[in-house]
């Protein structure tokens, strides 16, 4: 079969060829990962791109000596609530900004999405301080509460609220249908796709967070999964197949959540993005 020599048959071969460089960059280093976290501890910089030699015993020394069951839970109890909060919030303040009226309501707005330009690292002293003062140090609530409100998420929801028709909203209230039941019966089912996705990225980032979990835990038993990789590493220098194997144990939910939900997150990403 001929090769197509038209310019569009060239284009589509340069598009594949660049698509098949990135991903050969991307897996690169979880192929390198993974065949580390996997050879024996006198094997690992031998051949490390050659998985000549497989071993289970790595992962399951990571698990015991690296405390990662406790770690993972951490986290795990860490993610739910920020994410539960955060999608709470978000469509709160969402549809307050898209339905209600209320003097300065864009002002308002604006000041909300300002926040956006802060970076997290300024507010860093002051919130342990504050987390300090309250006693909340090596507690679930201290490292959750910084973050169970976002702006983005309110953005995100409100752009998708301000596609619901208003004659939608009119004719619930003529039906005696309040604000709360609106939200609840029309405009939250109407943008759930959205919500996923949202829930989906609030989750990945609080999974991920490393520098809040690491200032505000001192004692061992509060470490999330990402600290308690950083304590692992200093302890075993000596073996990095254990800390590859450390590593792989922490994105394996990660990975869970991304297949699970997968659906959802195309869906959330594309709705209002072609109208009918």
């Amino acid at each position: 079969m001929a090769l197509d020599s038209t310019p569009k048959g060239w284009r589509s071969g340069v598009r594949y060829a660049l698509l098949i460089v990135m991903a050969v960059i991307i897996l690169f280093p979880i192929y390198t990962t993974i065949i580390a976290s996997l050879k024996p501890g006198n094997r690992v910089l031998r051949n490390p791109l050659v998985p000549d030699s497989f071993t289970l015993d790595v992962l399951g020394d990571a698990w015991t000596q690296g405390r990662l069951g406790r770690y993972l839970w951490n986290s795990a109890v860490v993610a739910v609530l920020v994410t539960a909060f955060q999608l709470i919030t978000s469509i709160a303040s969402a549809y307050a900004f898209s339905f209600l009226r209320f003097p300065l309501k864009r002002f308002f707005f604006a000041i909300f999405m300002a926040t956006l330009l802060v970076p997290f690292e300024v507010t860093l002293l002051i919130n342990r301080r504050t987390v300090d003062s309250l006693g909340w140090l090596n507690t679930y609530q201290g490292l959750a509460v910084p973050f169970l409100a976002t702006a983005f998420g309110t953005f995100l929801l409100r752009q998708v609220f301000m596609q619901i028709p208003k004659d939608l909203n009119e004719a619930a209230s003529m039906d005696g249908l309040g604000h709360w039941g609106f939200m609840r019966e029309v405009a939250v089912p109407l943008v759930r796709p959205t919500l996923g996705a949202l829930g989906l990225f609030s989750f990945l980032a609080s999974w991920n967070q490393y520098l809040w979990p690491t200032m505000i835990t001192t004692e061992d038993d509060m470490n999330t999964i990402q600290s308690g990789l950083r304590l692992l590493r200093s302890s075993d220098l000596d073996k990095p197949n254990l800390i590859m194997a450390g590593t792989i144990i922490a994105a394996v939910p990660i990975l869970v959540v991304l297949v699970v939900f997968q659906r959802q997150l195309v869906r959330g990403l594309t709705a209002g993005a072609v109208k009918g």
